[in-house]
């Protein structure tokens, strides 16, 4: 059963999602140099008021943006495979942990038609957004699509560490649909909003 680093922070890395980080604390720049050096990776997983979750995701240093002075580093992190916590362990500056690669269960592949609703959804979300130059990935490759889209929409930490734990990529696009469905609800009104105030100064009662 391996071992790696934990990273906690308050932050949720999905699979192929990338985020930059600033590396301020010494055990961490530790931690982040060792990757930088022999490629190891890391885990990135959630902490925050309630506590550090059981379920993160092996993490990448692909690249170097800045070194500083003081020894500080700005990097650019990628979500890889996801892993659960077995038992912490000891005997480093940073907290370690033996980990299990968390899988999908077997049976629980989406079809066809779930796949295609699912990307639709997301274009729709897109479009309403006016972001034109998003990538609309495939579901084809190592990376779950559930993942890829997920990555691309700013869900907030609760509802991406949810779909992290999911175990059936069917079960994550059916999230997804809802989801996004809500987003693009949401950013319709507020921009209903802001064209009804540009145009006279208030926002006014149908």
């Amino acid at each position: 059963m391996p071992e790696i680093g934990l990273f906690p922070l308050e932050l949720v890395l999905l699979p192929s999602e990338r985020v930059p980080l600033h590396i301020f604390e010494e055990r961490y720049r530790e931690l982040v140099g060792e990757s930088l050096s022999d490629g190891a990776e890391f885990g990135l997983i959630l902490e925050d008021d309630d506590g550090l979750r059981q379920v993160g995701t092996r993490t990448g240093v692909i690249e170097l943006v800045h070194t500083f002075d003081d020894g500080r580093m700005n990097v650019l992190v990628e979500g890889r495979e996801r892993f659960r916590i077995v038992t912490e362990t000891e005997g480093r500056s940073y907290r370690t942990a033996e980990v299990e690669l968390l899988e999908d269960d077997a049976g629980e592949e989406p079809s066809d038609e779930e796949t295609a609703r699912t990307l639709e959804a997301f274009r729709r979300l897109a479009a309403i957004a006016e972001a034109d130059d998003v990538e609309v990935p495939t579901a084809v490759g190592g990376t779950p699509l559930s993942f890829q889209l997920a990555a691309r929409v700013d869900f907030g930490t609760v509802l991406k560490q949810e779909l992290l734990e999911l175990r059936s990529e069917r079960a994550r696009l059916d999230r997804l649909v809802d989801l996004l469905a809500q987003a693009a609800v949401a950013l319709a009104r507020e921009r209903e909003v802001r064209e009804r105030a540009s145009g006279n100064g208030k926002v006014t009662r149908d």
